[in-house]
């Protein structure tokens, strides 16, 4: 198990999924953790699960005053911030014909620029220290093209240069910048995908190790990458997929997309 003892870390879309089961690593390893999301009542709730080294924190990451908010209040809490999990993000589907810009724009908005706006919150606080390390939550779709999810697609292939970019200006003041590439993962916000026996299906042919995952599985990676014993690891997009990104992505058009989308 990593050893986060004596840590500061902030999560964005900590109260649920992926975002949740970070969290919930980083208490088992000893840290404390701010769990950030929009429904104040989730993250409150899901913190209250892990314990006193949990707190919730109102977080909106499609705006930067209310990360820089969030940031700051999980800094007055703890007294420093050592570690970030980006997990904040929202899905989509739609080929370049039958989806609008103003779509587009927003996926984007969420998973790419709420990205680098809780990056220039979360990297700020760690400057002060000259140490840090930060995981975004990113997907095979950055790596993998996924018909109809066009837009998805984009926002994660942006987020892994952005995790490259980051690493490169911020080694300089000791942070650490990776990101993490699931496959399909038994989430919430993932439970139209898993719950389609022809789209678990469609995954599981692609994938050597044929499996979903688990959010565990995601982090308790993510707990390494943020530990010391990962401390020459940085501006890494790795996938932790079942092998998935070893092949091709799944095609989900058949099996979901064809029954809501125009073709």
């Amino acid at each position: 198990m990593a050893d986060l003892s004596g840590k500061i870390g902030f999560i964005t879309g900590g109260g649920t999924g992926i975002g949740l089961a970070c969290a919930r690593a980083i208490v088992e390893a000893g840290g404390s953790v701010a769990l950030a999301g929009r429904r104040t009542e989730v993250v409150e709730a899901a913190a209250a699960e892990l314990g006193e080294r949990a707190i919730g924190v109102t977080c909106d990451v499609t705006s930067q005053d209310s990360v820089d908010a969030a940031v700051a209040a999980t800094v007055d809490r703890f007294g420093a911030l050592h570690l970030a999990v980006n997990a904040a993000g929202t899905g989509g589907a739609g080929h370049i014909l039958n989806s609008t810009d103003e779509q587009f724009a927003a996926v984007i908005d969420t998973n790419l620029t709420g990205a680098f706006r809780s990056l220039h919150a979360e990297a700020a606080r760690m400057r002060e220290a000259s140490s840090g390390s930060i995981v975004n939550i990113s997907s095979i779709a950055a790596a993998l093209t996924h018909r109809q999810m066009t837009a998805y697609c984009a926002s994660k292939a942006g987020l892994n240069m952005l995790t490259r970019c980051a690493a490169d200006d911020m080694g300089e003041f000791g942070i650490r910048v990776n990101a993490v590439m699931p496959g399909l993962v038994k989430t919430d916000l993932a439970q139209p995908l898993w719950s389609n026996d022809g789209v678990v299906a469609e995954y599981k042919r692609r994938m050597p190790i044929s499996r979903l995952g688990e959010p565990d599985d995601i982090g308790a990676f993510v707990a390494f990458l943020l530990s010391d014993a990962a401390g020459w690891i940085t501006g890494q997009c790795i996938g932790v997929d079942g092998g998935h990104t070893i092949r091709q992505g799944p095609d989900l058009v058949e099996p979901l997309f064809s029954k809501f989308l125009p073709q």
